[in-house]
């Protein structure tokens, strides 16, 4: 079994289902509501494990009830959390989240900015059975730390992009890096994202990408920028949808697909995530998905 040491943020979610967003300051009704644990690393750990992955999560929490949840809600999902830090007195990261009725969100995020940056606390060799890293933008220190152990043990580094680098090696650390799009209008100065991949990509050794919600993914191949489609589904909910897609993808390259068939099965795992309320409680099974990929035909 393939396994994933995934670095980064890990949270709890209060998501509300709403019909539009909020646009005065005044009382407004949910639909529905889901308390789920949530964070770019959180998430890809859980979609790993779902599809059948060995998932080791490493992420900075508080010694408070709410650390107790995500924990407890990781642990309960297959994620080993030995490597979660639980610092005394601070408070743990939190969300709210609003999803609206195309299934577009907004976030409201808490992290308690005394959490300790120093990554002097995780290991100095990965799990055994790890055979892919993945690191989120959220603790740069952390990142770096996590790419440097996949370079160390020759395995992929993925990089989830969603948000501009902090540290300044962590694109050249990581073997793979997948954007959002707003992440890479800030690191290449464009507007079009295939200009921007294409000047992100001169010269790196780096593969890149950058994933696009519905419009697909656009990545580097032979020199090029190359297109793959997102799979066409009804909408629910895109909230966390960009995460499973890192953590399938992870666990692809750990399992040794190349990076199409990695992005094929990234694009299904998050596209069934998106027709499913709840944040990550719509996360796939491994079954799920290729009954998905069967269904749609070859890629």
């Amino acid at each position: 079994m393939a396994g994933v040491f995934s670095l980064g943020i890990a949270t709890l979610d209060y998501v509300y289902s709403v019909e539009t967003m909020p646009t005065r300051g005044e009382k407004y009704r949910s639909r529905d509501l889901a308390v789920v644990g949530g964070g770019c690393a959180g998430n890809a750990a859980v979609a790993i494990a779902r599809l059948g992955g060995q998932s080791w999560l490493a992420t900075r929490l508080a010694d408070d009830r709410v650390g107790d949840e995500i924990v407890a809600e990781l642990a309960d999902e297959g994620v080993n959390t030995r490597f979660a830090l639980r610092a005394v007195g601070l408070r743990s990261p939190v969300s709210a989240i609003l999803v609206d009725a195309a299934g577009e969100r907004m976030v409201v995020s808490y992290s308690d900015p005394a959490m300790p940056e120093s990554a002097e606390w995780l290991p100095k060799t990965l799990p055994d059975g790890a055979k892919a890293v993945l690191a989120d933008t959220r603790w740069g220190e952390g990142a770096i730390a996590a790419l440097r152990l996949a370079r160390q043990a020759g395995i992929p580094g993925l990089l989830d992009g969603d948000r501009r680098p902090p540290h300044p090696d962590l694109v050249a650390t990581a073997s793979h890096v997948a954007f959002s799009a707003q992440a890479l209008r800030e690191v290449s100065g464009e507007e079009d994202p295939r200009l921007g991949l294409a000047r992100v990509g001169q010269g790196a050794a780096t593969w890149l990408a950058v994933t696009l919600g519905k419009e697909g993914v656009l990545f580097i191949e032979n020199g090029e920028v190359a297109h793959l489609p997102a799979f066409a589904v009804e909408t629910v909910d895109t909230l966390g949808a960009g995460d499973v897609w890192h953590g399938a993808f992870a666990l692809a390259l750990a399992e040794e697909q190349d990076e199409r068939s990695a992005i094929r099965f990234a694009s299904a795992a998050a596209a069934i995530k998106c027709t499913r309320f709840g944040g990550r409680a719509g996360a796939p099974t491994r079954g799920e998905v290729m009954r998905f990929l069967i269904e749609t035909g070859p890629g």
